[in-house]
C-alpha cells in the first residue's frame, strides 16, 4: 500500500527526467512536455501487455523525441508551404533537423527544469502549480484541489504558465548568482509540497506515495550538492530524511493509517534518522535560521524519542513558538495548539484552536476538526470528541484518514 513501486510510479519519476532531455535537445518546453505526456500514455497503454521495456527512460526519449520531430516537421512543413505559396512557387519537402548526437541522453536534467518552471516571469501561484504539472507529476486535478480552485481553471493556468515561459525565450540552463537565489525560495516550497503529497496523500485509497517522496529527496539532495551552503536547502533535506524515515510504520497490513503515538519505532529507517540528524546539527550552527530547519528540528526530537512517553513536548513546544514567528500561518499555530495541550492541558490548547476559528483561514480544513477532536477526547469530553472526528472524516478526502477517523469516533461513541 503506496510502498511498493509500480509502473506509474517509475513513469511520474521519469517524466521530469525526459522533458529535460527534449527541452535542451528542442529547445522548447511547451512541446516537449506535450509530446512526454504523449509518451507517458503510450507507456501506460503498451508496457501493462507488451511488459516494461529494459530500458524505460530510453524507451520514453524515443518515443517523446519522436513526437517532437514529427511536430517540427509538421511546422517546418506548414511554414514552408506558406512561404511558397507567398511567392508563387511549389511546394517541397523539407526535413527537421536532427538532434545533437552528442547530447547526452543520460544526463538529468530535473533540477534544471525546476529552477526553469520557478521563473519570475511567472507567478507564484503559477510557477507552484507548473512545477507540480511538470516536475512534481501531480495531475491537473491534484493540483486543483490543493488550490482549491476547479480544474478547468487551474488547467488553463498552467497551459498560459508553459506558453508564457515559450515566448519569453528563457533559456534551458542552471541560472547562476542572484538570478538563481531569486528563484530558490519557490523551489525548496514545490520540493517541500511534493514531498507532503508523497508522505500524506490528499486523496485516494493510498495513505502515502512513497515514491514520489522520494524523488523529492532526490531532488532535495541534488539542490543540496549544487548549494552546500545554503542553510535552509540543507534543513529541507534533512526535514524529509527524519519525517520519511517513519514511513513504513505509518500503515498496517491492509493499508490503514497508524498514528505516530502507536507506531513501532523499531520499523522506523535508523539510517535516514541519523543522516537528517547529522545534516541538521551541522546546518543549525551556520545560521540564518529558516522554517525547514525548525521543523527538522521538531522531527528530530519526535524521532529520537525511544518511546512515545520520552518525547520532549516542551522542547517541541518551544521550537513551534520560533517556528510561528519564523512563518506565520495556521498550520503552525495548529501543531502549536498540539504541543500545548501536552504540556499545559488539553483546555489549553483548545483555547489557541478558539482563535484559530475567528481566523478564518483554516475554515473547513479537516485538520482543524481532527485536532479538536484530539484535544476534546483528551479533556474528557466525549460527545464534542465525537462530532469532531465524524465532521473530520467527512471533510477528508483520502481514504485511510477518513477510515482511521471513523474509528475513533467508534471508539469514542462506544460505551465505557
Amino acid at each position: 500500500m503506496g510502498g511498493e513501486t509500480t509502473s506509474e510510479d517509475l513513469l511520474r519519476t521519469l517524466a521530469p527526467q525526459v522533458v529535460g532531455v527534449l527541452t535542451r535537445r528542442f529547445g522548447d518546453f511547451d512541446a516537449a512536455e506535450d509530446a512526454v505526456q504523449e509518451a507517458l500514455l503510450a507507456a501506460a497503454t503498451q508496457w501493462p501487455d507488451e511488459g516494461m521495456p529494459r530500458n524505460p527512460r530510453g524507451w520514453l526519449i524515443q518515443v517523446a523525441s519522436r513526437r517532437m520531430t514529427e511536430r517540427v516537421r509538421g511546422e517546418q512543413a506548414r511554414r514552408r508551404r506558406e512561404d511558397l505559396a507567398a511567392r508563387g512557387l511549389p511546394a517541397d519537402r523539407r526535413t527537421a533537423p536532427a538532434a545533437d548526437s552528442d547530447d547526452p541522453a543520460d544526463r538529468d536534467d530535473s533540477l534544471v527544469l525546476l529552477f526553469l518552471c520557478c521563473h519570475p516571469a511567472l507567478s507564484p501561484t503559477a510557477a507552484i502549480a507548473l512545477t507540480l504539472r511538470c516536475v512534481g507529476g501531480l495531475t491537473t486535478s491534484q493540483i486543483a484541489r490543493a488550490f482549491m480552485v476547479p480544474e478547468t481553471t487551474m488547467g488553463q493556468r498552467i497551459s498560459r504558465a508553459k506558453q508564457r515561459i515559450k515566448t519569453s525565450g528563457i533559456p534551458f540552463r542552471m541560472p547562476e548568482g542572484e538570478e538563481r537565489a531569486g528563484r530558490l525560495d519557490a523551489v525548496l516550497h514545490v520540493l517541500y509540497l511534493i514531498f507532503n503529497e508523497g508522505y500524506a496523500t490528499s486523496e485516494g485509497p493510498d495513505l502515502q506515495r512513497v515514491e514520489l517522496s522520494r524523488e523529492a529527496i532526490r531532488l532535495t539532495r541534488a539542490a543540496h550538492e549544487l548549494l552546500p551552503d545554503d542553510s535552509e536547502v540543507a534543513g529541507l533535506l534533512a526535514l524529509m530524511l527524519l519525517t520519511h524515515a517513519r514511513s513504513a510504520a505509518r500503515t498496517g497490513p491492509a493499508g490503514e493509517l497508524i498514528p505516530l503515538a502507536e507506531q513501532d519505532r523499531g520499523l522506523w529507517d535508523a539510517r535516514a534518522i541519523e543522516e537528517g540528524t547529522t545534516l541538521l546539527t551541522a546546518t543549525l550552527p551556520k545560521g540564518p535560521l529558516g522554517p525547514y530547519q525548525v521543523q527538522a528540528a521538531v522531527a528530530a526530537v519526535h524521532d529520537e524519542a525511544a518511546t512515545v512517553e520520552d518525547t520532549d513536548w516542551p522542547q517541541i513546544l518551544a521550537l513551534y513558538g520560533v517556528l510561528e514567528q519564523l512563518s506565520a500561518n495556521p498550520v503552525v499555530s495548529l501543531n502549536r495548539a498540539v504541543a500545548v495541550a501536552m504540556v499545559r492541558g488539553a483546555d489549553a490548547g483548545l483555547d489557541i484552536l478558539k482563535s484559530l476559528d475567528a481566523d478564518g483561514r483554516l475554515a473547513g480544513n479537516h485538520r482543524l476538526y481532527v485536532a479538536r477532536a484530539h484535544l476534546l477526547e483528551m479533556a474528557g469530553d466525549r460527545s464534542g470528541a465525537l462530532a469532531n472526528y465524524r465532521e473530520a472524516a467527512h471533510r477528508t478526502t483520502s481514504l485511510p484518514e477518513r477510515h482511521y477517523l471513523t474509528l475513533r469516533a467508534a471508539r469514542v461513541a462506544a460505551p465505557e
